[in-house]
């Protein structure tokens, strides 16, 4: 019997703008823009949906356009979709995408900071997985929250997983950062997150820190692949070839590919395939989510 998920945190809009010149800054610099879902909870909920597993995700939108369109995309892909709804507007981001298809984002987090602890109790049963984004942590508004979030879910004997979320606001709450991770089963880090949470720039280095505090724990390098270290030992595995359109969203991607595979029980270096196999899918494309519109 496969684990209930239930994911914990951001939903936003994003509005991506893909440039495929020099940035004329000053000026104008034309671009493809496009709007999709975005945000931790909803990007893995939407990716798990569509590799056919079942999931939860507990956030806030607006009751504007954008939070009406994220709620009906989320749950035409299957999502049990449990979104708060608040008077402050759908949290929005504008992800630059550059030619060398890095992506910067510039997030308003909107209702995503209205965020309430309501009916956690009911929405994560026994036995169930919690994964929560770090943003819920790192933004003062909504830390009761992740800490309520976490706190029910163990004690309904529930697992628990963290995606750090952001590598400049890990560094500027890191004792917050460092205190929490013991209390996980599970951190999926990007190389950037696992240095701010470590101290250590070697990613192999960071790893192991990581596995100090936490059972399992994944370090995902970009174009080089990913580093995972669980029971079972230590994966090095290289990312699977593939065009790369856009990175945003990669990482929630291979959270939403491993979790359900980890989860069963099964073999470390097949959870990492999982993830691979959904990251690669996704810089395969534009924006973080397999909804675009």
């Amino acid at each position: 019997m496969s684990v209930q998920c239930i994911l914990v945190g951001d939903v936003m809009m994003d509005v991506t703008a893909m440039i495929d010149t020099d940035i004329a800054y000053a000026s104008d610099t034309p671009a493809h823009v496009s709007l999709q879902p975005g945000g931790v909870a909803a990007n893995t909920a939407a990716w798990m949906a569509t590799d056919g597993q079942a999931v939860t995700v507990i956030g806030c939108v607006g009751g504007d356009a954008f939070g009406r369109s994220i709620r009906r995309q989320l749950a035409d892909l299957g999502v049990d979709v449990r979104l708060q709804e608040s008077e402050l507007p759908t949290g929005t981001c504008v992800v630059v995408v550059d030619r060398r298809r890095e992506r910067t984002m510039f997030p308003d987090s909107g209702a995503n900071a209205d965020l309430a602890a309501a009916d956690l109790a009911a929405l994560i049963p026994a036995g169930s997985h919690v994964h929560i984004s770090g943003y819920t942590f790192l933004n003062p508004a909504t830390r009761h929250v992740g800490l309520a979030a976490l706190e029910t879910a163990i004690g309904a004997g529930a697992t628990r997983s963290l995606d750090p979320a952001s590598a400049a606001p890990i560094r500027a709450q890191l004792p917050l950062m460092r205190e929490l991770l013991p209390q996980f089963d599970l951190v999926l880090a990007n190389e950037a997150e696992a240095t701010a949470l470590t101290g250590f720039d070697d990613a192999h280095q960071a790893l192991a820190a990581l596995a100090d505090s936490v059972a399992t724990a994944v370090v995902k390098v970009g174009a080089r692949g990913a580093l995972a270290s669980g029971p079972d030992g230590v994966v090095d595995a290289p990312a699977l070839p593939q065009d790369v359109i856009d990175t945003t969203g990669a990482g929630d991607a291979f959270t939403a590919g491993f979790l359900p595979s980890w989860l069963a029980g099964h073999p470390l270096a097949e959870s990492v395939a999982h993830g691979q196999r959904l990251a690669a899918a996704a810089v395969g494309r534009v924006g973080a989510s397999p909804l675009v519109r």
